[in-house]
């Protein structure tokens, strides 16, 4: 038997949805699945009908809601029965998240990235029947480049966000060098090169159009950058500034210099006008010249407590100068008749609102709430008391928050200063580094789920998940609870929590789910975030590693793993199993205080991770891993 799918309009995006529709149902149904397209709708052709909401005549199938912006906002409307119906969408994108909508209906899954993560069961196509009309709880809902990454994982990646219902990538710096580099020094590959790490980014913005997903770019670097000092990363060694350019850095402590001889973090002197006059001009022309950006993240410098002194500039805050660049830059796009949108940032001394400049345009920019500094043992909450003043601005002597009430605040007092046509977003770092803190995800998958829920209330439309590429060890249940909920804010956690570990292990999900809520609980995260000073009840909990660990193989032999998406999940899970009880061995020995022996533990895992590498190199970042962790165990 052979089922139709008619595609209405060729298009690549629509093209590529149609293939993956193909694909998955032929491999579902075992049927043969062919593909046509057609100019217009026929309703004597039964077929699936693939294609823009506004190509089908009313009655056809659902009408998809309004929207406010139909480029950044989606919509979807499914109404089949067997192999005849229409699968739509209120953009290109959006038919594609229709027809993966479309297959998680009929029990399709991607538990992780990569195509050990798909779960496509058998089914009787015939027998199904789709009925929906739905827009997200969110308008943004995307993942940042982070970490240690090879051009494999961000593909794997790029494919996974429209599956999960996510419908955006952003692209760190110009080239992304830092995050390739790591990864070849991780893998022990040659250093990368900067024409290497183009080229890459070249393949990411293909595989980005062909989904016609939304594309953010760059970030940091605006205050290097323009300035003939590269912005490639963090680590790499840079020469002194040039010597025309040292005038117009930040003046600390009396000296105008690198600070701490890394030119992404140093920020500038903003009241002079040529250093604004560089930044506004680089920041037009690269929107000129990568008119597939829809998003451009325009930030100042990544360090802290390092604004400039001078006479001309200590008496205003960073965030005024801030939203003088950004009318500048403003007023230049609009002379050019240049649409992109601007994302700027409130983060570390940035948190402090602008006390007199006010944005000209409302409607071009995005405001960033980046709260790097909050705590993940709680999440945020609409009801945070945020009556209490801000702390005064003290310029290079500020604290940063911790609390959910003290970001809330913050949060609040940039949403007064920026107005309400200013749309919010948070940009949030649960899979960056806290996620190591509960090495079994189930704990920090909650607080992500709330955090989710509340953006809502909170004032935001959206989620940036600044995080590692490889984040789903052991599994990917974080993730998948940050794109299920961005799509439904609604959705309750333990509906999702049972539905992905099902999906993940099968008949055995039941029990990795308490396993893993388990082990979570004995590492603590809590304690291990450095907030709960209960040391007995912390050793305690590490000494019950141990038996944990040593009851998983005997459920594991009475397990189905048969499908291969449940084989990886077990493969990983046994790799967890090993990795925790090294780790907390590590911890308890730290706890007593033998620093000595808690080192040798945490050697000694580092040392068999990197040799088993490529066992679990696509869900794990062993390099970020080993960068985040290792403080605790160093000697002094």
């Amino acid at each position: 038997m052979t089922a139709l799918l008619c595609l209405l309009v060729e298009h690549q995006t629509l093209r590529f949805a149609a293939d993956e529709l193909a694909r998955c149902l032929t491999a579902m149904t075992g049927q043969s699945i062919e593909v046509q397209t057609h100019a217009a709708y026929r309703a004597d052709l039964p077929a699936l009908w693939i294609g823009l909401n506004a190509s089908l005549p009313d009655g056809s199938v659902g009408r998809t809601p309004d929207v406010r912006d139909a480029r950044f906002d989606d919509a979807v409307a499914i109404r089949t029965h067997g192999a005849s119906g229409a699968i739509t969408g209120n953009n290109p994108r959006s038919v594609l998240l229709a027809v993966y909508r479309y297959l998680r209906a009929l029990g399709c899954r991607w538990v992780r990235p990569g195509i050990d993560g798909e779960l496509l069961p058998r089914i009787d196509l015939a027998a199904s029947a789709v009925d929906l009309v739905e827009t997200p709880s969110y308008r943004h809902r995307c993942v940042c480049i982070e970490g240690s990454v090879g051009l494999e994982h961000v593909r794997d990646m790029i494919d996974w966000l429209p599956k999960a219902g996510m419908n955006a990538y952003f692209v760190q710096f110009r080239e992304g060098f830092a995050f390739f580099d790591r990864w070849q020094q991780e893998s022990g590959g040659a250093r990368m090169t900067i024409e290497q790490a183009r080229a890459n980014i070249a393949q990411i913005a293909a595989e980005i159009k062909r989904r016609d997903l939304i594309f953010h770019a760059v970030g940091h670097s605006w205050t290097c950058d323009p300035f003939g000092m590269p912005g490639l990363g963090w680590d790499n060694p840079t020469p002194p500034a040039p010597p025309e350019v040292v005038p117009l850095l930040a003046q600390v402590n009396g000296k105008r210099v690198l600070w701490e001889g890394i030119p992404l973090n140093t920020n500038l002197c903003y009241s002079n006008p040529e250093v604004r006059a560089r930044m506004r001009d680089a920041i037009v022309e690269y929107a000129h010249a990568h008119p597939e950006v829809d998003l451009l993240h325009v930030w100042l410098a990544d360090g802290e407590n390092n604004n400039c002194e001078c006479e001309a500039c200590r008496d205003t805050r960073p965030a005024d100068f801030y939203l003088m660049l950004l009318n500048e830059a403003n007023a230049e796009l609009t002379r050019r008749a240049l649409a992109t949108r601007i994302v700027f940032l409130m983060y570390v001394d940035l948190l402090w609102p602008p006390e007199r400049e006010r944005l000209n345009n409302p409607g071009r920019f995005v405001l960033m709430f980046a709260p790097i500094s909050r705590t993940y043992s709680e999440a945020f909450e609409a009801s945070a008391d945020v009556t209490k003043p801000l702390p005064p601005f003290v310029r290079n002597k500020l604290k940063f928050p911790r609390s959910v009430d003290e970001n809330v605040a913050f949060l609040r007092a940039w949403q007064a200063a920026a107005g309400a046509a200013v749309e919010g977003v948070d940009f949030d770092y649960h899979l960056m580094w806290d996620h190591f803190n509960d090495l079994s995800n189930m704990q920090s998958a909650r607080v992500l789920h709330r955090d989710v829920q509340a953006l809502a209330d909170l004032g935001m439309d959206g989620f940036i998940s600044c995080q590692l590429q490889r984040a789903s060890f052991p599994t990917g249940l974080s993730m998948c609870v940050m794109a299920a909920t961005l799509w439904d804010r609604t959705v309750d956690f333990n509906t999702l929590s049972h539905d992905y570990f099902t999906a993940a292990f099968g008949n055995s999900g039941a029990f990795v789910r308490a396993y893993l809520g388990k082990v979570s609980e004995a590492l603590n995260p809590v304690y291990l975030r450095g907030e709960d000073p209960d040391l007995a009840r912390a050793i305690s909990r590490l000494q019950g590693v141990r038996n944990l660990v040593e009851a998983l193989p005997m459920f594991k032999h009475n397990s189905d793993a048969s499908a291969p998406c449940h084989a990886a999940s077990w493969r990983y899970l046994d790799i967890h199993a090993d990795v925790i009880r090294d780790l907390a061995q590590a911890y308890l020995a730290r706890a007593k205080g033998d620093l000595t022996a808690a080192n040798s533990h945490w050697t000694a895992l580092m040392d068999g991770l990197q040799q088993r590498l490529p066992e679990f190199h696509h869900v794990l970042d062993l390099y970020q891993m080993r960068a985040t962790l290792k403080g605790r165990f160093e000697l002094k």
